[in-house]
């Protein structure tokens, strides 16, 4: 397994999303790590995020944001968590989508720095790192920090699932698919899903042998 370092900087005039660049303006705030981002099957986007300073400010924005659907922050004053439930815009969505989609898990948290750049670490099988590493666009620059081999986690069982992969699976466990005698089919799971049979199929079989592969590797 390998793991790839990068820093992520939107390009300049192309910026953050409308809620970050105005979070990014406000005196007193530090946005600090992002815990979990990912894109719902609905187009909105799901976000939580570390931060510190001025709770009060932070909350008024969010408060007051056309893109905001819903938050929740928690936590001691001056240092908390936000939940955020957002409107992205088309260049975070197709982002998330990537992420959704890539072969390279993303190993949470990703760290917010101060220039509105971030630094994000990618784990995978190096096959995948040629197929799914992300390149210089016209809004971000890609920096390679760091990389090598990094020896196996206890954790990695699962994370090394995308968040669709673990969704997929997630829908075949509930439905009984792994059951004996099995409850479901890839047709339950598709339906569950709102697939095709097919891409369910696809799925739980690059699922079952990433997962089975952990398994051997680790014997």
């Amino acid at each position: 397994m390998r793991y790839a370092r990068v820093r992520v900087t939107p390009t300049e005039g192309t910026g953050d999303h409308p809620l970050g660049a105005r979070l990014a303006e406000v005196e007193g705030v530090e946005r600090e790590r992002v815990h979990r981002i990912e894109l719902l099957d609905d187009g909105t986007g799901l976000l939580l995020a570390e931060a510190s300073g001025d709770r009060d400010r932070y909350e008024r924005v969010l408060a007051d944001s056309e893109f905001v659907h819903d938050y929740a922050v928690t936590g001691a004053e001056g240092d908390w968590y936000a939940y955020v439930h957002f409107e992205p815009n088309e260049r975070v969505r197709e982002t998330l989508a990537a992420f959704r989609d890539s072969e390279l898990m993303v190993e949470m948290p990703i760290e917010a720095l101060p220039d509105g750049a971030r630094e994000i670490t990618f784990v995978g099988d190096e096959d995948a790192f040629a197929a799914a590493m992300p390149t210089d666009t016209d809004h971000y620059e890609v920096e390679l920090l760091e990389t090598g081999e990094r020896p196996p986690r206890a954790d990695d069982l699962f994370a090394r699932l995308t968040e669709r992969q673990r969704e997929v699976l997630d829908a075949a466990v509930g439905l009984g698919y792994y059951e004996n005698p099995r409850q479901a089919t890839h047709e339950d799971v598709a339906d569950e899903l709102g697939v095709s049979p097919g891409t369910a199929g696809e799925h739980l079989r690059k699922i079952e042998s990433r997962v089975f592969a952990q398994f051997a590797r680790e014997r």
